[in-house]
C-alpha cells in the first residue's frame, strides 16, 4: 500500500549515523546519501524510509501520534535494534522493549524516539 515514509530531520548527519546503526543492526545496510547531504534513503526488506530536510526550509518536527512501525525477524533483532538506537542518540519510550499480550496477538515490540523525536516501533509478531 505504502511506497515509502519520510521523517524530516534538522542535522541529516547526525539522523545518517542513527539510522544507519538501527537497519545495519537488523541485517540492512546503511543509507545513501544525496550528493548535496540533504537527505538519505534507506531500503530494506521491501520497504523504503527517507530521512530528509524538509523542502521548504522551516525546521523539522515529529508528528504528535504518528509511530513508523518496523517489521524486524526475531526478538532478538528487536533488542539488537533498540540496543543500537540507544547507542546512537535514540531514547527508548513507551515501555522497556519485551513481548506485549493484546488486540493484535503476541507481539515482541521496541519504541524509541530518533534524535529529532520522531518516534519508531520495532514489531515482531509471535505467533
Amino acid at each position: 500500500m505504502f511506497s515509502h515514509l519520510t521523517v524530516g530531520s534538522n542535522d541529516v548527519a547526525r539522523s545518517q549515523a542513527f539510522y544507519d546503526a538501527i537497519f545495519t543492526a537488523i541485517g540492512g545496510e546503511p543509507g545513501t546519501a544525496s550528493p548535496d547531504g540533504s537527505r538519505v534513503r534507506y531500503s530494506h526488506e521491501g520497504g523504503t524510509l527517507l530521512v530528509t530536510r524538509p523542502v521548504n526550509g522551516e525546521p523539522a518536527t515529529f508528528g504528535n501520534g504518528v509511530t513508523i512501525g518496523l517489521v524486524i525477524g526475531s526478538p532478538e533483532l528487536v533488542e539488537a535494534w533498540h540496543a543500537a538506537g540507544v547507542a546512537n542518540g535514540g531514547t527508548t519510550c513507551e515501555n522497556p522493549p519485551g513481548e506485549r499480550n493484546g488486540a493484535f496477538g503476541r507481539l515482541y515490540l521496541a519504541y524509541l524516539r530518533d534524535p529529532e523525536g520522531n518516534k519508531l516501533c520495532a514489531v515482531h509478531r509471535m505467533d
